[in-house]
């Protein structure tokens, strides 16, 4: 069968770093009785690191050329499951209820497509008003490089953003290694980076989550306005300055500057 070539509609850029592949084969801590979730297998360079080492790999590849590349490559592979399909719109539980080997993946490892990462963190992780009713035990992805620094910022950077608020109110999120560009075919114009985040029970839930949602959209809707200015649509501006000085915080702050913690006691103080 003639090699599939990358496709743009796909947004593929397939992985050729021995390296980079090593390190994120290290950094998902595969167990023999791990069922691991794949996203975008491609021609299966992944794939092949990963089956010897799980129980079992399900993945899903919405290019039909490189499905077929995939079934003839693995199809006799005992623990591989292929699924044909668009992994926002397919509902993974019910393509795997009857099947006992498959069932539930606990860990998601994946080289994602660049232009839908959001959707694809919300879907593995959920959202802070509604988390992900089985959280995975480790997800490790391959992402731009901006996007991960996002991901794993502190309060008071730069990059720390709604996103770094949204993903670290639900799980731990490490830097694991930078990949750069030419590690590609074809190379993106971009570097990339890969990230490991541990899905946990949410330390200190916000009494209203969803309340939480709305403040962080709005607070970081334009970086550089103080808070306060962001959010003088939903919150009187004198309540919202005598609550920052109540919990030492400045109030001419910045969305960027309170930290996961001191973002859901402002939501509860707010909600009073």
């Amino acid at each position: 069968m003639r090699s599939p070539h990358p496709r743009k509609q796909f947004a593929q850029h397939w992985l050729r770093s021995e390296k980079a592949l090593d390190r994120i084969v290290a950094a998902a801590e595969i167990s023999s009785s791990d069922r691991l979730w794949e996203i975008g297998p491609g021609t299966g360079i992944l794939t092949q690191r990963l089956l010897p080492l799980a129980q079992a790999v399900v993945a899903v590849e919405i290019d039909r050329d490189l499905c077929q590349k995939l079934v003839k490559k693995f199809g006799k592979v005992e623990n591989f499951l292929l699924l044909q399909g668009d992994v926002l719109s397919l509902d993974l539980e019910s393509h795997l209820v009857n099947l006992t080997t498959f069932q539930q993946p606990n860990k998601v490892v994946a080289n994602i497509p660049y232009n839908i990462t959001g959707p694809i963190l919300e879907k593995l992780l959920g959202k802070i008003a509604q988390p992900r009713e089985h959280p995975f035990d480790l997800i490790v992805l391959l992402v731009q490089k901006e996007v991960a620094q996002r991901l794993y910022a502190k309060a008071g950077s730069k990059a720390f953003g709604a996103l770094s608020v949204r993903v670290q109110y639900l799980a731990e999120c490490e830097f694991i290694c930078d990949v750069p560009a030419k590690a590609f075919y074809p190379p993106p114009k971009v570097d990339s980076a890969v990230v490991r985040l541990r899905p946990r029970q949410i330390e200190i839930p916000a009494k209203d989550p969803k309340w939480l949602e709305t403040l962080v959209k709005l607070g970081f809707a334009e970086k550089r306005k103080m808070l306060r200015n962001n959010l003088k649509g939903i919150v009187d501006r004198d309540r919202l300055t005598k609550l920052l000085e109540e919990l030492n915080i400045n109030p001419q702050v910045r969305a960027e500057d309170l930290s996961v913690p001191e973002w859901v006691t402002l939501a509860d103080r707010l909600n009073v």
